[in-house]
C-alpha cells in the first residue's frame, strides 16, 4: 500500500510539474506537433531527443546555450525550475 501511494504522489508531482510549462506559447513558434523550425532558425523539436530538448531548454536559462534565438529562448523559459523544464521536455521528443 506505502509503494502504491507513493507512486500516487510521484505521478501527481511530476503531472504538474509538466503542466506547469505554457506549451502554447511553444507551439505558436515550433508547431503543434513540434515539427517546424521556429522563425526558420531553430532545429526540429519533434526530432531531438528529450535529452537533448532538456539540456536545451537548461542551457538556455542558464544563458549557455543558443543561437540566433538565444535572446528569445532565455526569456521564454527563465521562470520554471530546472524540474519543470526536464518534466517538460519528457512529454516531446522522441
Amino acid at each position: 500500500m506505502k509503494k502504491i501511494v507513493l507512486s500516487i504522489v510521484a505521478l501527481t508531482a511530476s503531472t504538474a510539474l509538466m503542466a506547469a510549462v505554457n506549451a502554447g506559447a511553444c507551439t505558436g513558434c515550433h508547431g503543434a506537433d513540434w515539427s517546424k523550425a521556429a522563425l526558420g532558425k531553430s532545429k526540429n523539436v519533434a526530432e531531438m531527443t528529450h535529452a537533448d530538448i532538456a539540456a536545451a531548454l537548461k542551457g538556455y536559462k542558464a544563458g549557455t546555450y543558443g543561437g540566433p534565438m538565444k535572446g528569445l529562448m532565455t526569456g521564454q523559459v527563465a521562470k520554471y525550475s530546472e524540474a519543470e523544464l526536464d518534466a517538460f521536455a519528457q512529454t516531446i521528443g522522441k
